[in-house]
């Protein structure tokens, strides 16, 4: 199969799944950003503004891995229920096309809010270009990774309840973004600090505060964790692509 017609199918599934709910119910965009919005709420008035940027920095990750997770796990599984699934291989659409789209979907609808959180985050003068580049990209790797990690978990649960499904996967979406530091600085987990490095929400926000000054890492310590985090994006990726099996499941 050609890459452009690939392509072309990724973005057109991502439409089909984004766009027509969007235009059904435009509230679904506050609501993507209440999931940010409401621990930094409390943050602000339990901190007094002290650890505002590090809310900050949880709501945008939020934004991006909270969805990542949930949405291969609700929309595949949504998709079998419904038989939309059939449909699509029956185009045919390739499975990379498929996940991509599926993936990208909700992504679109987190954008407004990611610019909105960074925007305040600027406006506290902790984002250069720099940063932001640096943001930019680990936002990408981390969303990848739990992207992958919500496509194998469809595929191992396949034969739950869409019911059972979806709270499951909002229990995994709460743990993987309010657990772990993500919208508090590791240097709170004092000699258990370490730990963040192993989870790919953790770890980004590790890093981002790293390259904004707001965490004294090492450029060594630094490499190593780009690195943890890429290998865990490219295990849960190569596990989607050996394990998946969405045509027939």
């Amino acid at each position: 199969m050609k890459i452009p017609k690939m392509l072309n199918d990724m973005l057109i599934i991502a439409w089909i799944k984004s766009y027509p709910d969007f235009r059904r119910n435009p509230l679904t965009l506050l609501l993507l950003a209440t999931v940010g919005a409401i621990p930094l709420f409390f943050m602000v008035i339990f901190s007094g503004g002290n650890l505002l940027i590090h809310g900050l920095i949880g709501a945008i990750i939020s934004s991006v891995a909270f969805i990542g997770l949930l949405a291969p796990i609700q929309e595949i599984s949504w998709d079998r229920y419904v038989k939309i699934r059939e449909m699509i291989v029956a185009m045919p659409v390739h499975p990379a096309s498929y996940a991509l789209g599926t993936a990208l979907a909700p992504l679109f609808l987190s954008v407004p809010s990611i610019i909105f959180f960074g925007a305040l985050a600027a406006s506290l003068g902790a984002l250069t270009i720099a940063t932001t580049g640096w943001m930019v990209l680990a936002l990408i790797v981390v969303w990848a990774s739990m992207s992958a990690m919500g496509f194998v978990l469809s595929t191992y649960l396949s034969k739950i309840s869409v019911t059972v499904l979806n709270n499951i996967s909002n229990l995994l979406g709460f743990a993987f973004v309010f657990v772990p530091p993500v919208f508090y600085p590791e240097t709170m987990l004092g000699s258990l600090s370490w730990m963040s490095a192993l989870i790919p929400t953790s770890n980004v926000a590790g890093l981002i505060r790293a390259h904004m000054g707001l965490l004294p890492l090492s450029t060594e310590t630094i490499i190593i964790r780009w690195f943890i985090l890429i290998v865990t994006t490219v295990v849960f990726v190569v596990l989607t692509s050996l394990k998946a099996r969405w045509r027939e499941t």
